[in-house]
């Protein structure tokens, strides 16, 4: 059944085999058929070979000993066949093989019409190569179409004498022309053993779309919605759009629907997904009050208007807090504490940007206060630009934000709403060379505000800060050698001073979107040390970094990066936010990073500041990431560290066992509350007709709690996959989802 040992395969073939999989198929050159020319009839000649023949005039011709029959795509060989002339019927005595238009037939006995094309088989083996699907019939039959019956058919993916898992059914149907197999009283078997029955199916034969029910969904979870059973619908109701119907039951709670819907236009993509109970019993029970209706809804959707116009809509909704961690599987919605809701459009160029939007969240949890949830921004106006005159530069930032929130509870700070706009003008001279940068500037810092719901004094404010900002630095390198490979290293000292003559009085202006920056070596060339625009930060520093690289110049990676700068303050700092952002330290701690890539696949990352007065290390950052070049191996060690606040540590990995078999886990660990904050442990299996992931899980919940949940997910090759461990393994360990990506090979 042209099944080759991967030792036999051509290397390039043998190469891109994942390791689990011992073998593949390798098609016959008589696949392509013969390029032969039609008769005046428009037939297709018959040509026909064999050691013996006889022929009878104008009647029938009797071949025996290797026969050979090709007619076009059509190839067939055998032990004896007979040829009717009269009717173009040919009669095939076996054991035989037949081959065209990607199909591999054997057989004992077979009938093929000349004229049609048609063939018919008693006692059949096929092979499909272009889904790597083969199989057994009772009986079978080929038309001109490239459609085929099978009687009494069994189908897998699975290699020859491996029927690991198998498709029974009475009747089946293949269409190539369509890619569409469908089948009647259809029983999925593991082994020999039967286990899931459907009295019609469809399913794919090739990488094309079509409607049918997909393979059902089913499993169990220690915690959330326990176990469910789902049954999803495909709808492939046009090339540019389609649907997917999920209906399900979930013990305990009832009836649970999901639908997801896809559109794709000229213009871009646009998801809907949505979540349905009509009556969750559990839900019902354990929340007074409620009476189980539950939904939940996702839509995003991305345009592109010219080649410098884009647009792009998300919005996220749920019924309840509890929403996502009970029913959700199909929303594209992480567990967080707010769903966002954003629309708009941005324009952009080498000189300009411009972009309005709208944006709103919905808070679903329980443990944030009122005056902590996020404001709406119902819209948002952004334009930056920047032209030059002669060797000067002139730039311009600029923001207006209407800024909405229900804060009818609220008080003081916390209960105004109102407009800010804010620009800042610019005037630069950048100056640029190979060697080095200079860039000097002054600009205003201006904003106003036109406050609602505000009884703390003038709902009229403004605030105006002059800046001047000076940038420069110099570029060393030079080239070396070291364990024969060539690499160039450099030098980058920098140098950047800061002063903003902020007023420390900015109590008075409300928190919209404002919060202090945590400090890293990033921030060492950043003015204001507040996000946002509610706060300004009053400045007069000096930072002093350097940085160095060292870049392969066989591959042009970046092979290592050391940098390290610390800043320097002439004034102290006195405007806050909430008490926090004013200080008279001299001095900001070291901060410094190290990249590190020795090896393809190997990066090892450490960033932390550290205080030079007390010897201390304030924060850090450190971890080691490793995937081998196919992503069978993945491992990640990380440490971070807050001092006085908190210290976790983790670690990661898949790692193979076997050619099958990989252990997976994560362990997250807080030395601070000396208790683990996290676990996943399992394994999973693979060959190249199924794989399976099992694991437990330890997350923690808002309440602080480790709550134990099972996942699973299997998928049979050519059926899809049920369960869902997959997508919480990713979010876990880094690198898991490029290698499910390549978990058969991209086949």
């Amino acid at each position: 059944m042209d099944w080759r040992p991967k030792s036999e395969l051509p290397d390039d073939v043998a190469q891109s085999l994942p390791d689990f999989c011992r073998g593949g198929y390798l098609p016959s050159d008589l696949d392509a058929g013969a390029a032969s020319q039609a008769g005046p009839d428009g037939q297709l000649p018959l040509n026909a070979s064999a050691l013996e023949a006889r022929y009878q005039m104008n009647a029938e011709l009797y071949l025996r000993g290797d026969v050979r029959i090709q007619q076009g795509p059509f190839a067939l060989t055998g032990s004896e066949a007979r040829y009717n002339q009269a009717s173009g019927q040919v009669a095939i005595e076996g054991p035989f093989t037949s081959r065209g238009d990607g199909f591999l037939l054997t057989g004992e006995q077979a009938d093929y019409n000349a004229g049609t094309g048609d063939l018919d088989i008693r006692t059949a083996s096929f092979l499909l190569h272009s889904a790597e699907m083969r199989g057994t019939a009772g009986t079978l039959a080929k038309n001109s179409d490239n459609q085929v019956f099978i009687g009494q058919g069994r189908l897998t993916t699975c290699a020859p004498n491996q029927n690991d898992w198998s498709i029974v059914a009475s009747d089946i149907e293949l269409d190539q022309a369509e890619g569409v197999g469908t089948a009647k009283h259809v029983r999925l078997q593991v082994k020999d053993v039967p286990v899931f029955y459907w009295p019609y199916a469809s399913f794919p034969i090739d990488e094309r779309r079509k409607t049918g029910f997909l393979y059902p969904s089913f499993g169990s979870s220690s915690a959330g919605s326990g176990g469910f059973l789902a049954v999803p619908y495909y709808f492939n109701l046009a090339p540019e759009y389609d649907a997917t119907l999920t209906p399900q039951f979930i013990y305990g709670r009832g009836l649970f629907t999901e639908v997801e819907g896809r559109y794709l236009s000229e213009l871009g993509q646009s998801d809907l997904q949505i979540g349905y109970a009509g009556n969750d019993r559990d839900y019902a029970d354990n929340e007074p009050g409620e009476d189980g209706e539950r939904w939940g809804l996702d839509f995003t959707t991305r345009a592109t208007f010219t080649e410098r116009w884009y647009g792009y809509g998300d919005f996220s909704a749920v019924s309840d807090n509890d929403y996502l961690s009970d029913l959700n599987r199909s929303l594209d919605i992480n567990q967080a504490t707010h769903l966002r809701r954003r629309g708009g459009v941005r324009y952009q160029d080498d000189a300009q940007y411009f972009e309005v939007y709208a944006s709103g969240y919905q808070t679903i949890s329980d443990f944030i206060a009122e005056e902590d949830r996020p404001y709406g921004q119902l819209p948002t106006v952004l334009y930056s630009g920047e032209t030059g005159v002669g060797p000067v530069t002139l730039g311009l930032e600029s923001q207006y934000t209407f800024f909405y929130r229900d804060n009818p509870d609220l008080t003081g700070l916390d209960q105004a709403n109102g407009h800010r706009a804010r620009a800042i003008p610019e005037l630069a001279l950048p100056l640029r060379s190979l060697w080095g940068y200079l860039r000097p500037s002054v600009a205003l810092d201006y904003t106003r505000y036109n406050l609602d719901d505000f009884g703390l004094g003038d709902s009229r404010i403004e605030r105006t800060v002059p800046v001047a900002e000076l940038d420069t630095g110099l570029y060393f390198d030079r080239r070396s050698e070291l364990f024969e490979v060539p690499y160039n290293q450099t030098l980058e000292p920098r140098l950047y001073y800061a002063w903003a003559d902020a007023d420390a009085d900015q109590q008075l202006i409300p928190d919209f979107d404002t919060a202090l920056r945590s400090f890293s070596f990033d921030d060492l060339f950043r003015r204001n040390r507040f996000s946002g625009g509610d706060r300004v930060g009053d400045a007069n520093r000096l930072t002093i970094a350097l940085t160095s690289r060292f870049n392969d110049l066989l591959t042009g990676q970046e092979r290592a990066r050391f940098s390290l700068g610390q800043v320097h303050h002439f004034d102290e700092r006195e405007v806050s936010l909430e008490g926090q952002g004013a200080s008279d330290e001299r001095n900001s701690p070291l901060a410094g990073e190290v990249v590190l890539r020795p090896v393809a696949g190997l990066e090892i990352r450490s960033s932390g500041l550290w205080e030079p007065d007390t010897r201390k290390t304030e924060e850090g950052r450190s971890q080691l990431l490793f995937h081998s070049e196919d992503y069978q191996y993945l491992a990640s060690i990380g440490h971070t560290y807050r001092r006085n606040e908190f210290e976790q540590s983790d670690i990661s990995g898949v790692v193979p066992v076997t050619d099958r078999v990989s252990l997976i886990g994560r362990w997250a660990y807080d030395s601070q509350l000396d208790r683990t904050v996290g676990s996943l442990a399992g394994l999973e299996y693979n060959n190249c007709c199924w794989s399976v992931q099992l694991v437990h899980q330890n997350y923690l919940t808002d309440e602080e709690e480790l709550e134990p949940r099972v996942l699973f997910q299997i998928e049979l090759k050519g059926l899809g996959g049920s369960g869902g461990s997959s997508r919480q393994i990713s979010e876990a360990i880094v690198g898991f989802d490029e290698r499910e990506r390549r978990r058969f090979g991209g086949r």
